[in-house]
């Protein structure tokens, strides 16, 4: 059976403690899903936080590699944190072999997950009451924020998923940092996130004839830059989008808050 596609809005690395957020709950039932029903033999995923070249892809092919802490100002109990997970080189060059196949530069190189990756699967997948036990590779964006070279990237993986393979894109639907600092105190969506929210689930559920131009359509919109400053957590969902092929998308959650949107998608032919 060929594996479904994630996009998942991964948050701050705060979702770790913070279990009685709405979104922690949602990550632990996708995460089930991911486990109990799906069952793949590896994951495949793309976070917001690595962008390699302009016109280069790059691929983690280590299988044993520490995590990064790639963020700021938190207690310095965070920076201990650990999650267990190995990588696949057999899965990396499957990865590799087919993006050189449809044309894309590709190289392998030795990087650890970071937070965009670990934080959020340490929810989606506890390591005590819901274990993953399958390599985890994880893959680069383009240092660019073209569209339709992302889905490019998404379209020449979607074959994996008929090895068992599960592709996960990790971002965020709303993702605006700069004006968090106006924010504490009150969680009330700014107009631009629910304006944006909603466009993205109408492009991500668009008819995959149409959902490529749709969501490179998406960022040409008046609020684009003020729900997303740069394009790096989006771009993720142009890869899921891309790996889902002849699959519909289908928003399964959302929850706006602040200037943050903290909408899940899954691609998936049953839909």
């Amino acid at each position: 059976m060929r594996t479904p596609v994630y996009f998942i809005s991964h948050g701050g690395p705060n979702v770790m403690y913070e279990r009685d957020h709405p979104a922690y709950a949602k990550f632990q039932a996708i995460g089930q899903e991911i486990t109990t029903n799906i069952k793949p033999r590896a994951i495949v995923v793309f976070s917001g936080h690595w962008q390699a070249g302009r016109d280069t892809i790059q691929v983690n092919t280590a299988e044993n590699t520490d995590l990064i802490y790639d963020f700021s100002g938190f207690p310095s109990g965070y920076y201990k944190e650990k999650y267990p997970n190995v990588g696949s080189k057999e899965v990396a060059e499957k990865v590799l072999g087919a993006l050189k196949e449809a044309g894309i530069k590709a190289q392998g190189v030795t990087r650890g997950l970071d937070h965009g990756v670990w934080c959020s699967f340490k929810c989606l997948f506890d390591p005590e009451s819901n274990p993953l036990n399958i390599p985890i590779v994880q893959v680069s964006l383009f240092d660019s924020e073209d569209p339709v070279q992302h889905y490019r990237v998404g379209q020449a993986l979607a074959k994996l998923r008929d090895d068992n393979i599960q592709i996960i894109g990790s971002g965020m639907a709303v993702h605006n940092l700069n004006d968090l600092r106006f924010m504490w105190g009150t969680k009330e969506p700014l107009p631009y996130v629910v304006s944006f929210d909603e466009a993205l689930k109408g492009a991500a559920t668009t008819p995959p004839s149409q959902r490529e131009k749709a969501l490179a359509d998406l960022m040409k919109r008046p609020d684009a830059r003020q729900a997303h400053p740069t394009f790096d957590h989006l771009l993720p969902v142009h890869i899921a989008a891309g790996a889902a092929g002849e699959d519909h998308g289908e928003r399964i959650w959302t929850m706006m808050e602040a200037c943050f949107s903290w909408a899940q998608f899954k691609f998936d032919k049953r839909n």
